[in-house]
């Protein structure tokens, strides 16, 4: 009965101890997440209105340049209204990223195989001229939040479609394979590929290994960082192999039973 009485109370302790420590890692969290919302706040409040002025003198300056007899005047309004452009598009990214670290996940039946083949026949719409292979396995179903899955291979498949436009014959795969008896899921390109020693940037927010202006279509630097963050709400991981010429392939794992909700406090 000692030695029982002794055990009782080890567990009692190491379990107090744990939670104290989960409590602790929670209330770090929290407050990250709150420093990370008032940011969030002043982009979206306190810049928005000198953006909003900026792009209206833009905008007089282009109306002014009719009847300018400087060659370059139009010119120069033009890259200033879009340079604000870009930056109202980086905000707005930058508050959905935020966003996505604290919304409630809504768990259904998600079938990935029919995403992705939406995904791909609106990019094969919007870009009618380019011809690329899609390869999309059949039957891939999980448990998750159907919007935010649809997020996620939106961004990876545009990045996919993007980095490849420069191959006459593109290719993209989306499938699954199995490690440590644990579903990956994987999208897969033929384009130009990247460095491995660059691999840590890329889920960063704001961070490129490609130089700016070197594909058509330039992003806002943060697609790769939402899907990190919706990988991570289903509780799974997202990594990345690739060798510079030869193409790229993103992999990432989802919990079999993500749970619903939200984890931050409410309020």
């Amino acid at each position: 009965m000692t030695e029982l009485k002794r055990a009782e109370e080890q567990v009692r302790t190491l379990t107090g101890e744990l939670e104290r420590r989960v409590e602790q890692r929670t209330s770090l969290l929290q407050a990250t997440v709150s420093e990370l919302e008032s940011f969030s706040y002043f982009v979206s409040h306190d810049l928005r209105a000198p953006v909003a002025r900026l792009e209206g003198y833009c905008t007089a300056l282009l109306e002014d340049c009719g009847t300018c007899g400087h060659a370059d005047c139009r010119r120069y309004a033009e890259r200033a209204g879009l340079v604000v452009q870009q930056i109202k598009l980086i905000m707005d990214a930058f508050n959905s990223l935020t966003h996505l670290a604290r919304c409630t996940l809504s768990i259904a039946d998600a079938d990935l195989s029919g995403i992705a083949r939406t995904v791909a026949g609106d990019l094969a719409v919007l870009h009618p001229g380019r011809e690329v292979e899609f390869v999309i396995a059949e039957g891939l179903r999980v448990n998750g939040d159907p919007a935010l899955l649809k997020k996620a291979l939106e961004h990876l498949l545009y990045n996919a479609w993007k980095f490849t436009s420069k191959r006459e014959r593109a290719r993209i795969e989306f499938g699954i394979t199995e490690q440590q008896g644990v579903p990956v899921y994987f999208v897969s390109d033929n384009g130009v590929g990247f460095n491995m020693k660059y691999a840590d940037k890329l889920f960063k927010p704001f961070q490129t290994i490609h130089t700016p202006g070197e594909f058509a279509w330039n992003g806002t630097g943060i697609g790769l960082a939402i899907v990190h963050s919706i990988v991570l709400r289903h509780g799974g991981r997202i990594w990345a192999e690739g060798e510079v010429g030869t193409g790229a392939t993103f992999y990432f794992t989802l919990a079999e039973n993500p749970e619903s909700g939200s984890y931050l406090r409410q309020g």
